[in-house]
């Protein structure tokens, strides 16, 4: 049976399985990609079962299913049957103490073990690299996910990080552009201000972005900068999407909205998504799994055409079949070149 193009968004779910209420949902809405959290992992049999139902529902078997495994904090599958991973903040100090070449090698191996583990399970989209600058000012909920405070640097050991997941068969999401680093506040809960000159943006925040804006998907920053757009958030603002993200940046990659239900953002979640698609991106992002939100999100959102759907089919168009890996040997190597940190 032919299906008809999907929706553009992504949407969670509320548990380990599917329930009967989210079935008719995803076989009428048909959600670009699906989104896992903590709430939605038991174990390995359940989580690949979940991957596949959603597939099937939405009928395309490289259907994109997203998870934010950076590793630290933010890490959805962990022990006892996954591995921990540290946070990039370790590659950023190893290779200031072994060498930009080992740091780069050590966050290529970790990111390409991480897409051993997920592409197991059938997931093919992992929430990395986080470009963010870490600076003082900022507030703590980029901290050690940063890889570091200089912009070459920093787009050095994310582009390693993201080409370790396109080895795995796994694409790399960058975030949060343009750059959530100075935000004094956490835009899951506010809405942070950012006043810099946009020189000084453009110099520091925006360039690690610039140098990695050929990867293939990319999530919104809520975040203003008021020298570009003082009432609006880059997820709801064209034209920090038009100037800077598109033009300045150079990014032309899928671009999603990051999570539509965070504190950042307000008013009901279809005038949200409105807001995001009528500034550029190409995908919402909602993420809580609450069916009622999750109507909203999609009935705000078209079906994928013109270059959105273009942007979106490159993206895929990225993945491939994983790099041939001693998965023992490799994760040997890898904690070696951890503990020199």
């Amino acid at each position: 049976m032919a299906h008809a193009a999907p929706r553009a968004f992504i949407t969670g779910c509320a548990g380990t399985r599917l329930s009967v209420e989210e079935e008719d949902f995803l076989l009428d809405a048909s959600p670009w990609g699906l989104i896992l959290f903590r709430r939605n992992v038991e174990e390995p049999a359940q989580v690949a079962e979940l991957v596949r139902a959603f597939r099937v529902l939405v009928g395309r078997p490289d259907a994109p299913v997203l998870i934010d495994q950076e590793g630290g904090r933010v890490q959805r599958l962990g022990p006892p049957h996954w591995p921990k991973y540290p946070p990039a903040e370790v590659f950023a100090r190893l290779a200031e103490t072994e060498g930009e070449t080992r740091g780069a090698a050590a966050a290529r191996l970790g990111a390409r073990l991480m897409a051993e583990d997920l592409a197991s399970l059938g997931i093919n989209v992992d929430c990395v690299p986080c470009a963010d600058l870490r600076l003082p000012e900022g507030h703590g909920i980029i901290g050690d996910r940063a890889y570091g405070d200089a912009p070459a640097p920093v787009a050095a050991l994310a582009r390693a990080a993201a080409e370790g997941l396109i080895e795995g068969g796994v694409l790399p999401v960058l975030k949060h552009i343009p750059g959530h680093g100075r935000a004094r506040a956490d835009s899951h809960e506010s809405l942070p201000v950012v006043d810099t000159p946009r020189a000084l943006l453009e110099a520091t925040d925006f360039e690690p972005f610039r140098l990695l804006a050929d990867l293939p998907l990319g999530m919104t920053a809520h975040v203003i900068y008021s020298a570009i757009d003082p009432d609006r958030p880059a997820t709801t603002s064209k034209r920090v999407i038009d100037e800077i993200i598109r033009g300045h940046i150079g990014f032309d990659g899928a671009l999603m909205s990051d999570d539509l239900s965070m504190g950042a953002l307000a008013g009901s979640l279809a005038s949200r998504a409105e807001a995001a698609f009528a500034a550029g991106c190409d995908l919402a992002l909602h993420c809580n799994g609450r069916l009622d939100e999750m109507r909203e999100v999609a009935s705000s959102s078209p079906r994928l055409e013109g270059d959105a759907a273009r942007r979106c089919a490159a993206a895929l168009a990225r993945l491939a079949p994983a790099t041939r890996i001693e998965q023992a040997q490799a994760r040997a190597r890898f904690s070696d070149m951890i503990a020199a940190s």
